[in-house]
């Protein structure tokens, strides 16, 4: 298999073809060759994934995508799933390698996306850059060794599916865990829409004509006012009719037993596709120990802000009694609700709120890495820059001033080559906040930051992160609204070729 591939040579369907006809036009209009870049199954992507090493083991799962329904307190949501939203966690430890053999039983392409994880770049899921769709009634085996430990999730990359069902937490153990919990609980937040007021294509539709397309007879689903002074003003695009925690509203909330006293380890993720949320636990403080994976030195907080995609793992040690989660959904007005019982006390109405989320809110700002995973110091050998742009008003999302075309993914890539210190900076020149996610990395935020490999971006602010490139081949990045990721704010880092 030919190792490298020109910038013009992807494409939706095809993405191994060499298209000599598109790299002829190319030569005729400019004197400069288009960059080469490794392929998703060249050498350099099967090196580095054997120089993973693992342990042999092999975690085996079936995933089958289909459509089902779900129960939200009474309305009945015609969704698509992995069986259960959310799917069932995924767990293995470190080093293990994950076989997960995908069945995709929709009338629709799909794939998987294994969200943070630094694996080998043909299993990563986007189509157009790492894979072929994987078309309806058809199979793919995704199979990666998970060098390190942590909190993941995985999630379709084709067109708006984040906002359907076909979610779930991956769990990557830490063989020598060095910390001491009684207790685990994964926390998925999601705000929902699919199967009751629309379907998401249904809701890209509309947001695509803008600002002006409110004024037509659309389905309402495009919200205005959501204001938030944590995210730097508008808080979100998208009018959801649920907010949920593990798959329940509100009206019907998970709830989690223990015993007072107990030390728990809560691992929280955002899986949501407009709506960040702000998070506390009534009558408790919460420790922040990791953010996106990865360790940071440990902060104590009332409450906790995450951006879509991001994760944050928290220690807290619990009271008696009854007592309200509660992940508001930032500038929307609204709450997802979890109980947390020890004792004995009346369960939390479904509109509980907590003085905890008008106390301190933690940011990723706030944090600094572990020692243990701070990036070595070296000399920066190559400056990027993803400028954000766009706006509600034409819906024009765009990286660099180009917004992103399925049909040539690499036009404006970010090119690096592998072995440098890459810095890069994320300047949102927009009027709204961004989560921005790097796939198969994880950077470090200046200044002794966190590592992370989703961030929020205030409107009008910059982000400077460091990473090591150090996986060779395709990666998407790309704003997690997924929205603004599908109406063009995404482009490619590319390795290139030797």
């Amino acid at each position: 298999m030919n190792s490298e591939i020109r910038g013009a040579d992807l494409t939706r369907r095809g993405f191994l073809a060499v298209g000599t006809g598109t790299l002829a036009a190319i030569a005729l209009a400019s004197c400069t060759a288009p960059p080469r870049y490794v392929t998703p199954t060249g050498a350099p992507v099967q090196q580095a994934e054997l120089a993973r090493g693992g342990t042999g083991r092999v975690t085996s799962i079936d995933m089958v995508a289909s459509p089902t329904q779900i129960d939200l307190a009474g309305t009945v949501a015609n969704t698509w799933s992995f069986g259960s939203v959310p799917a069932p966690t995924i767990r293995l430890t470190a080093g293990d390698t994950l076989r997960a053999n995908v069945r995709n039983r929709l009338a629709a392409d799909t794939s998987v996306h294994w969200h943070g994880l630094a694996l080998r770049n043909d299993m990563d899921g986007v189509p157009g850059a790492t894979q072929a769709p994987i078309g309806a009634g058809e199979d793919f085996t995704y199979e990666f060794i998970a060098a390190h430990p942590g909190t993941y999730w995985f999630h379709p990359h084709v067109g708006p599916q984040l906002d359907r069902g076909l979610y779930g937490a991956l769990i990557v153990d830490d063989p020598n865990e060095p910390l001491g919990y009684d207790d685990e609980w994964v926390v998925i937040l999601d705000d929902w829409l699919d199967g009751v007021t629309g379907t998401p294509d249904e809701v890209l539709e509309e947001l695509r004509g803008g600002m002006a397309g409110m004024m037509g007879d659309g389905g309402g689903r495009m919200m205005m006012g959501a204001r938030s002074d944590l995210l730097g003003g508008d808080a979100g695009d998208v009018s959801y009719p649920h907010y949920l925690i593990n798959g329940r509203p509100a009206a019907d909330p998970e709830t989690f037993t223990s015993a007072p006293g107990n030390r728990i380890r809560l691992r929280i993720v955002n899986a949501g596709s407009d709506t960040a949320f702000r998070v506390a636990l009534g009558g408790h403080r919460l420790t922040v120990i990791h953010s996106d994976g990865f360790p940071v030195n440990p902060v104590e907080t009332d409450a906790i802000l995450v951006g879509m995609g991001e994760r944050y793992d928290v220690l807290v040690t619990l009271g008696d009694g009854v007592f309200p989660f509660v992940a508001a959904a930032e500038g929307k007005g609204e709450t997802a609700l979890a109980i947390v019982r020890t004792g004995s006390g009346e369960t939390p109405r479904a509109t509980a709120t907590v003085r905890e989320l008008t106390g301190s809110v933690l940011t990723a700002g706030d944090l600094t890495a572990d020692a243990s995973v701070v990036l070595p110091e070296r000399a920066v050998d190559r400056e990027l820059t993803a400028r954000l742009s766009g706006s509600m008003m034409a819906y024009d999302w765009a990286i660099n001033g180009r917004r992103f075309d399925p049909a040539e993914p690499l036009a404006g890539a970010l090119a690096v080559t592998q072995g440098e210190r890459v810095r890069l900076r994320i300047e949102n020149t927009t009027q709204m906040w961004h989560p921005f996610h790097l796939h198969g990395h994880t950077y470090q935020h200046s200044g002794s930051g966190p590592r992370k490999d989703t961030s929020i971006v205030l409107p009008r602010r910059s982000l400077t992160v460091d990473f090591d490139a150090d996986n060779p081949g395709l990666w998407a990045a790309h704003c997690h609204n997924i929205y603004h990721a599908e109406a063009g704010m995404m482009t490619i880092l590319g390795y290139q070729a030797a």
